[in-house]
């Protein structure tokens, strides 16, 4: 097991500051390990209730008796099975001295954010926890994260085959148990074929109409589709940034899967071998290097986008806090140079900096405000936004 100590910093930080903390991920992306260590670490009581075991169900058949003078830290697991305590926890967190803390843990959905965001609004602060990440696992370990994702149970197993073998059951659970449970209606073998088609498209500017057609189905339907997956966070679209400039500029978002293990799995890769050799290999690896370079930056899904021109400029990645821009450019080769379009980016952004993210080795300046970082060196060079 990796210990994940900044999360779990993370988490009792907040838990000092909000009574309610809410804790969401896809599913097996290690939430439930991550509540057992920040209760090891916790300074008080603390109990631990799973929403999915018949026990601690029937435990909470009368919340309010069951939670009402609990102290300390209360963990609620798979809490969108109960969107029921929502309310009672409104109460709990308004009593004077606060007596509990409430960590809820869950798969996001429509209905856990809708649900909590209604009734816990000024009391509840949302964490997104991700899977393992370079910073977790070592720069020494970076094509291995790549190749396998970082689902802890993935990339922690002994062998490749057993860790293509996890996600592939861990993709058939998820459609077939998991999305039902949150309560998706569509059906587990369209999902399938439509998440298998995305991979493909992997890195891409969506376009609606041109997949609406090749799925056979109105550009309405896959919309709905390819949100239902963004929702449960196994798939994340990119909105475009559009600056009041004299260009053209593209509108439309990009499609990514969050994992690049899953994607590998939907592609039939097994091993690095088979992946190097890959069509995708070039756009798996972009998707594997932004998704590190969020996670440094701390940026939130409302912070990120891309940029692209119909002449041809684009940045792969432009995160906006305030008035502070940085850039982001992704590429595999071992020996990166400026090119015309990161100098239009640049100017035309006004970024404070522009990081190009590459395959090789070591860190140097390129140009004015340019730097080339390899992407083993990402949590030392890249600045938080």
């Amino acid at each position: 097991m990796i210990e994940r100590a900044q999360e779990t910093g993370t988490v009792l930080a907040l838990l000092r500051r909000y009574p309610v903390v809410g804790l969401v991920g896809a599913r097996q992306v290690g939430k439930t390990t991550l509540a057992e260590a920040v209760r090891r670490r916790f300074r008080g009581p603390s109990v631990r209730f799973d929403l999915e075991d018949p026990e601690d169900r029937a435990r909470l058949s009368d919340p309010a008796i069951a939670l009402r003078d609990r102290r300390g830290l209360v963990v609620l697991d798979e809490v969108q099975r109960a969107p029921e305590l929502f309310p009672l926890l409104r109460v709990l967190a308004d009593r004077p001295g606060r007596p509990a803390r409430f960590l809820v843990l869950g798969s996001a959905s429509p209905a856990l954010l809708r649900q909590s965001s209604e009734t816990l609004a000024g009391r509840i602060l949302y964490h997104e926890l991700g899977g393992l990440c370079l910073e977790e696992v070592g720069p020494a370990n970076r094509d291995r994260l790549w190749t396998r994702g970082g689902f802890p149970r993935s990339y922690l197993a002994r062998t490749a085959k057993e860790s293509f073998e996890w996600r592939r059951g861990f993709i058939r659970t998820f459609l077939e148990r998991d999305l039902p449970q949150l309560g998706i209606g569509i059906s587990s073998a369209t999902l399938h074929r439509f998440w298998t088609m995305v991979a493909h498209w992997h890195g891409q500017v969506w376009n609606a109409s041109e997949f609406g057609r090749s799925f056979g189905v109105a550009d309405t339907t896959v919309r709905k589709y390819l949100d239902t997956l963004a929702s449960a966070m196994v798939l994340r679209i990119l909105p475009p940034w559009r600056e009041n400039i004299s260009k053209r500029q593209v509108k439309s978002p990009k499609v990514y899967l969050r994992d690049s293990g899953l994607l590998h799995a939907l592609l039939g890769l097994r091993t690095q071998s088979d992946l190097e050799g890959h069509p995708k290999a070039g756009a798996s690896w972009e998707g594997f290097a932004l998704e590190q370079v969020l996670r440094k930056t701390g940026a939130s899904p409302e912070e990120c986008f891309f940029w692209a021109t119909h002449g041809g400029a684009e940045l792969d990645l432009l995160t906006v806090r305030g008035r502070k821009r940085l850039g982001f450019e992704f590429k595999r080769t071992a020996a990166p140079s400026v090119t015309p379009s990161m100098r239009v980016a640049l100017e035309d952004l006004g970024l404070a900096r522009l990081y190009v993210v590459h395959g090789g080795e070591g860190a140097f300046p390129l140009a004015d405000r340019i730097r080339a970082v390899a992407s083993g060196r990402i949590t030392e060079e890249v600045e938080r936004l």
